[in-house]
């Protein structure tokens, strides 16, 4: 007995650590995601995902569970299902909310783990949102192209490729929490060696993981979902996993994959509001003018002040769509000598600098047609604020200074939906800007229960999706600013809610960053944005993406009022560009030196235009580079503009794309051309 003990445990272990995924299927576009769905989710097949139940991995025992599968209403061009496995044993139940995307051939899951037994579940362990096999065709190497997360540094986001083999796999992971903190960006594009590749994305704003494997030749294992998860479930309790996302794609660039994903986001994945919208990506006033140190962000605003800012905003015809409040606001933050960090918490106006509360900042932006945006932290609570000191139990408690407001807790998370929701309506604040400043994992990890470990993560990111639908279904019209620590929370669930308009918060105003930035990013996504302080073509083109805010100093003599102008309008002018196709001129180099050059094409299909923006680094010795542009057609004729000189030429396509040469004389300069066919 004791034998067949150890053999059963044996058998249990390299069930659980097993390398071979759920699902094999040939990597190709699916011809319909519907039957895509139908056959891989059939009853007596072994779905793409997997977990460990009571020791035992789900391989050898979900094909036996009760299935159904059921076809739920979707939107035009969008088909859903819900397939659901049940252990009669126990009363687990497992959920798998599927849909699928014809247009852009690509298929995405939720995972719902429900007891709906009367005892507690036995332990879930190891779940892999996504456990599926790849396989190519020809023999050659996978690669992935994967990035970097932020870390307030130059190199943010920055992309790489990796070869993965046998022994040589991809693990990604964010720290401290946060869903893009520093490691790693929960996108990423799996390339095969017969053209062909599928870009997954995770959504989950916690800490997920994801592993690309090569266990045998022609063949390439994809996993994902949430790193740490050992519990059971109380009877009645549910529980959801990561979001994980398939696009397949085709074709000899693998920028196919990446612009096929970038459009699905922003048809699938971005917030739309339910009435006529300015932009998605809006072009953003700040009222940071540097006071005197001691004082910080906004701490030493005033109402009359930041009234007379706006007020200047319109006075020299500078007119943004959004004026922009950060933080330093409430009270605790006032004044040279206090910090806005160590008062979070105090979600109430401070009534020294702004006596009427808020209202009289969002009425003078709405008199020059602005909307009014405002900066919170919710989730984290300083002590002695009065949060803190009115609720201390809703707060998780690590250690002296910062505290986590528990959004699994449903006093605490309704609380913060009604007081934020009525904070919003009651000073007519249009669009709402969400910081996170702490690393979230010690808290979680301190106070789940003994065993349930992922419990707190699980249920704060539960209410953190909660909070935002409750914001949006009360206000149909708001836009939510995904800011931690600048863009360590991007996913595929935030991008599906918000937009990160401040994407990092490296150097400000160090515009070679910005640069590596813009570049990095829109390998995946079109929407973020970024702070410009400058008004010289170099400057302002380096800050140049699909939103920014300006931060110049109205006060002062740093600017001048015509380039002010001539950027707001060459942001307007150029915005469109940046939501349709991308193509990197200058590859994957490392691009953080100041001895490169940096170079990329967005291309229109739409309407067959284009612009091709380059700088050459201020020690960068070469001044000429040759790029070859792509997503042209090869037998069109296209007029070629250079911004700066006003010079053009026509040429064709195919030229266009075997080699340009870009020219700068001088280091520290920038190249603006813009192309459309000729007619």
């Amino acid at each position: 007995m004791k034998l067949k003990k150890i053999f059963v445990a044996v058998v249990a272990l390299f069930c659980a650590v097993s390398v071979f995924a759920q699902t094999s299927q040939r990597i190709a576009v699916p011809t319909s995601v519907e039957k895509w769905i139908t056959s891989t989710f059939a009853k007596g097949k072994t779905p793409p995902f997997s977990f460990v139940y009571d020791g035992v991995n789900s391989q050898q025992f979900i094909r036996k569970w009760r299935h159904s599968i059921v076809k739920n209403s979707a939107e035009e061009g969008v088909v859903s299902y819900t397939i659901s496995y049940l252990d009669k044993a126990t009363g687990l139940r497992v959920d798998c909310h599927v849909k699928g995307f014809q247009a852009f051939g690509a298929v995405e899951w939720v995972l719902n783990f429900t007891n709906t037994g009367t005892a507690n579940t036995p332990q879930i362990t190891g779940v892999k949102a996504l456990d599926y096999s790849a396989l190519a065709v020809s023999d050659g190497e996978f690669s992935v192209l994967h990035a970097l997360g932020s870390n307030h540094d130059r190199a943010d986001f920055r992309p790489q490729i990796s070869a993965i083999t046998s022994d040589k796999p991809l693990n990604m992971s964010p720290h401290h929490g946060r869903s893009s903190d520093t490691s790693a960006f929960p996108f990423f594009n799996v390339i095969t060696p017969d053209n062909k590749g599928i870009v997954v994305s995770v959504g989950w704003t916690g800490t997920w993981f994801a592993d690309v494997t090569a266990p045998k030749l022609k063949s390439v294992n994809l996993a994902a979902g949430m790193k740490s998860m050992d519990l059971h479930l109380y009877p009645g309790e549910a529980i959801r996993t990561p979001l994980v996302a398939m696009l397949f794609w085709q074709g000899e660039d693998y920028m196919t994959g990446n612009n096929t994903f970038r459009r699905f986001v922003l048809a699938h994945h971005t917030y739309k509001p339910t009435t006529e919208y300015a932009s998605y990506t809006p072009l953003c006033g700040g009222m940071d003018w540097g006071d005197p140190a001691p004082c910080n962000e906004y701490g030493c605003l005033t109402e009359e002040y930041a009234v007379a800012i706006i007020k200047r905003y319109e006075f020299f015809e500078l007119k943004p769509e959004v004026i922009w409040l950060d933080a330093g606001w409430y009270e605790g933050a006032g004044g040279w000598n206090a910090n806005w960090w160590d008062s979070v918490g105090s979600w109430v106006a401070d009534k020294k600098r702004f006596p009427r509360g808020l209202k009289p900042l969002s009425e003078a932006a709405h008199s020059i047609g602005a909307k009014f945006m405002v900066w919170f932290e919710p989730e984290r609570v300083y002590d002695g604020s009065l949060l803190a000191k009115e609720h201390p139990e809703w707060l998780l408690k690590v250690e002296p200074g910062n505290n986590l407001l528990d959004l699994g807790n449903k006093e605490a998370l309704d609380w913060v939906c009604k007081y934020i929701g009525d904070f919003l309506e009651e000073n007519g604040i249009d669009y709402y800007r969400q910081d996170f400043n702490m690393a979230i994992n010690p808290y979680w990890e301190r106070f789940d229960e003994p065993g349930r470990k992922g419990m707190k993560e699980i249920r704060h990111i539960e209410g953190l999706y909660a909070f935002w639908d409750y914001l949006h279904e009360r206000f149909p019209n708001l836009m939510i600013d995904n800011c931690a620590s600048g863009g360590r929370r991007i996913d595929l669930e935030t991008t599906s809610r918000s937009i990160p308009l401040w994407r990092t918060d490296y150097q400000y105003s160090e515009v070679n960053g910005y640069q590596c930035h813009t570049y990095a990013l829109n390998f995946f996504l079109p929407l973020h944005g970024t702070g410009t302080y400058n008004v010289d073509p170099y400057g302002y083109r380096s800050s140049m993406s699909s939103a920014t805010v300006c931060n110049w100093v109205l006060t002062g003599q740093g600017v001048t009022v015509p380039g002010m102008q001539n950027y707001m309008q060459q942001f307007r002018e150029l915005r469109p560009y940046y939501l349709e196709d991308y193509y990197p001129l200058t590859g994957l180099q490392d691009h953080t030196p100041d001895t490169v050059w940096l170079a990329y094409q967005l291309n229109r299909p739409s309407d067959d235009t284009g612009i091709v923006m380059a700088f050459r680094r201020k020690d960068n010795q070469q001044p000429e580079i040759d790029v070859q542009l792509r997503g042209l057609k090869a037998e069109a004729t296209y007029d070629v503009l250079n911004v700066d000189s006003g010079e053009k030429f026509s040429i064709k396509g195919e030229e266009l794309m075997k080699g340009l040469k870009l020219k700068l004389e001088n280091p520290y300069s920038s190249l603006l051309l813009k192309y459309s066919i000729a007619k």
